[in-house]
C-alpha cells in the first residue's frame, strides 16, 4: 500500500497488487465488505481477466500500461444524472492527455482518442440504492508504455507510441489522479453545464458527417448532434434525429 502526495483524496490510499482478475472486481468486493475510503485505487501490474464496454475484453501487456480502479462515492448524483460521471472521468482522462497532445477526443460514451487511434478505455460500475449511486468504480485501462499490440485490435495506440519515449508509470498515475479529481470536485460542486460543454467539445466526430451501423448491420449516415441527459448518442439522420445506446449502434466511419 502506498499513496499520492498531491490530491486531497484520489489515490491518497494505493493499493498495489502484481496480478489480479480484474481491479473492478476487487474494487466492487472491497466496497461490499468494508467501505474503503473515497478515492481508494486499486491498480495491478497484470490484470488478467480485465474487462471493456459491452462485455469486451480489455488485453493489456503486463508491465507496460496502467490498469486500475477508482473507488468514489456520488451520493449527490441522482441514478437519471448518471452519466455526468462519465463525462467527469472521460474528461479528467482527456485533460491530462491533452498536455501532450492537441488531437485528443472523447469517443462515445468513454473511450479516449488521439486522432483515430484508441489510448484508453473506462468501465464505470454504479452500485444503486433506490434513486441514488451508493458507490461508483472506475476502471480505467490506459496504454503508457505498450507498443505492439493484438493484430486484431483496429486502431490502438500507447503514450509510448505517440511521444517516441517510454514513461514512468507512477509519474504517469499521479498526474492521472490530479486530473480526475479536478473534474470529479467540478461534479461535486454540482457544475454540470461545464462538464457538458466540455465533453461535446471533446466529442470525437461530432458535428461531422459519419457512417453508423445498426446491430444487424445495416449501414446509415449521420452527424452526432448530442447526448442526451441518460448519455444516449444523439444522431441526426435523412429521417430526423434518432438516440441510441452503446449497443444500439457502433461508428464505421
Amino acid at each position: 500500500m502506498s499513496n499520492l502526495t498531491n490530491t486531497l483524496f484520489v489515490g491518497k490510499v494505493l493499493l498495489r497488487f502484481e496480478a489480479l482478475e480484474s481491479t473492478n472486481e476487487y474494487a466492487v468486493n472491497l466496497v461490499s465488505k468494508n467501505k474503503p475510503s473515497e478515492g481508494t485505487v486499486i491498480t495491478a501490474f497484470d490484470q488478467t481477466k480485465g474487462r471493456g464496454q459491452i462485455g469486451r475484453s480489455w488485453s493489456s501487456e503486463p508491465g507496460k500500461n496502467l490498469t486500475f480502479s477508482l473507488i468514489l462515492y456520488p451520493k449527490m448524483l441522482p441514478v437519471r444524472h448518471q452519466f455526468l460521471l462519465n463525462q467527469a472521468i472521460a474528461l479528467g482522462l482527456s485533460d491530462y492527455l491533452r498536455q501532450y497532445f492537441k488531437d485528443v477526443r472523447i469517443k462515445w460514451p468513454n473511450d479516449i482518442y488521439i486522432g483515430d487511434r484508441k489510448i484508453c478505455g473506462i468501465l464505470i460500475q454504479n452500485l444503486l440504492s433506490g434513486s441514488n449511486i451508493q458507490a461508483s468504480i472506475i476502471g480505467i485501462g490506459l496504454n503508457v508504455n505498450q507498443c505492439e499490440f493484438d493484430p486484431s485490435l483496429p486502431n490502438p495506440t500507447s503514450l509510448a507510441k505517440e511521444m517516441g519515449k517510454t514513461l514512468d508509470l507512477d509519474e504517469v498515475l499521479a498526474k492521472l489522479c490530479e486530473s480526475l479529481e479536478l473534474r470529479y470536485l467540478q461534479l461535486r460542486a454540482d457544475k454540470p453545464s461545464i462538464l457538458k460543454k466540455d465533453y461535446l467539445e471533446q466529442l470525437y466526430r461530432f458535428q461531422e458527417s459519419a457512417l453508423f451501423q445498426y446491430p444487424d448491420g445495416k449501414l446509415f449516415s449521420g452527424q452526432i448532434v448530442g447526448v442526451t441527459e441518460a448519455g444516449k448518442l444523439r444522431i441526426h439522420h435523412q429521417n430526423g434525429e434518432e438516440h441510441f445506446d452503446v449497443r444500439e449502434v457502433s461508428f464505421v466511419i
